[in-house]
């Protein structure tokens, strides 16, 4: 098959999804569109926002294990799988501890090589268990050497984990209880947590300082990703809206400024999709990956707010509303620029991986 082109250029076949890639997002945005739409996440988002069950269902799937290897347990995929679901994750804004279990936590004991975390991957590929990686969530780059009793502060998805992954003393500990004291966020639908440790746990051997790296390499990558499918939901809900709104006698969406500030929208996310795959691409592949990385975090951030606050001003009167779900996606998108690294991080440290004079 030759590759495609556009205006005379080759394009990488690896930045089209793959029937595999397609078939798995068919899948999962089915069962979001079933257990976890915008609407159902809304309803319940004060009160209790995880659903356990629809994890245990994505964990029965194989979406939560997909590049854990099948020997331990998983699916023996690979990243990009995982931002396909991690994409689709963002589009529903389903509170689930994707990112800190089966991103954060499983790209840090895939570096590992010990007996113990081989054994924490097979529990978190099952959904037997959800491990979180406690850094904050914030993080751009986690100190390691800190001692294993005391507070890490801004934890995603505390307060449903099992097991926490900590570094501290140089290496990478499996803790099994810890003091848990919610934060208010402004994303309702990722709840963090200060946890507080006691000193106890099992170390784990390995390289920690590369492991950690690792981590947040993929988890920025995959962020990427939610971001796309955020951004994406805001696009396509905004167009839909517009299509059956009238103003003045006429269709909102006929007013040409509106369809040009739709337009550059759309040049946007598709501008972001591709950085974002071509992130989880060179996740699978081992090449460029900071760079691949730093790219789509310093893009798809943008994107992502830009696209939820265009959705939320295009929505008028109702977008302004706690009865519309526009308003998870622009908090998510809000809390999701500031997770693993502002875009003003990842560019002055895509600037040194280029050479770039700042």
């Amino acid at each position: 098959m030759t590759a495609p082109t556009f205006r005379g250029m080759d394009l990488d076949p690896n930045l089209l999804s793959t029937d595999v890639e397609e078939s798995l997002r068919a899948g999962v945005r089915e069962l979001l569109a079933d257990k976890s739409d915008p609407a159902t996440v809304l309803s319940r988002i004060e009160a209790d926002p995880y659903d356990r069950g629809l994890w245990k269902t994505l964990a029965d799937l194989g979406a939560t294990s997909l590049p854990v290897p099948e020997d331990l347990g998983g699916q023996g995929a690979g990243w990009r799988e995982a931002a396909v679901v991690a994409e689709e994750l963002g589009r529903s804004v389903t509170p689930a501890p994707f990112l800190s279990s089966a991103v954060l936590a499983t790209a840090a004991l895939l570096e590992l090589d010990d007996d113990n975390a081989r054994a924490a991957l097979g529990r978190i590929a099952s959904g037997e268990s959800v491990i979180v990686l406690a850094v904050p969530l914030s993080s751009f780059t986690v100190a390691i050497d800190g001692p294993l009793a005391g507070i890490v502060r801004s934890v995603a998805d505390a307060g449903v984990a099992d097991q926490f992954l900590v570094p501290a003393d140089g290496a990478l500990y499996l803790v099994d209880a810890a003091e848990v004291a919610p934060v208010v966020s402004l994303d309702l639908t990722r709840p963090v947590g200060d946890v507080t440790f006691d000193g106890t746990g099992t170390r784990l051997s390995g390289d920690a300082r590369s492991a950690v790296d690792s981590a947040l390499r993929a988890g920025a990558a995959m962020l990427a990703a939610e971001q796309v499918g955020i951004a994406d939901w805001c696009l396509t809900t905004t167009v839909a809206y517009l299509k059956q709104r009238y103003q003045f006698g006429r269709q909102v969406g006929g007013f040409q400024a509106i369809k040009h500030r739709l337009a550059d929208l759309w040049q946007s996310i598709a501008l972001a999709r591709a950085a974002a795959l071509n992130a989880a691409d060179a996740l699978a592949t081992g090449q460029d990956v900071a760079v691949a990385v730093a790219v789509a975090q310093s893009l798809c951030s943008t994107v992502a707010v830009k696209a939820a606050e265009e959705a939320v001003q295009l929505h008028g009167g109702i977008g302004m509303t706690w009865e519309h779900p526009v308003h998870l996606f622009l908090k998510r998108a809000k809390a999701d620029e500031l997770a693993l690294g502002t875009p003003g991080r990842h560019r002055a440290a895509l600037a040194a991986l280029v050479d770039l004079p700042g």
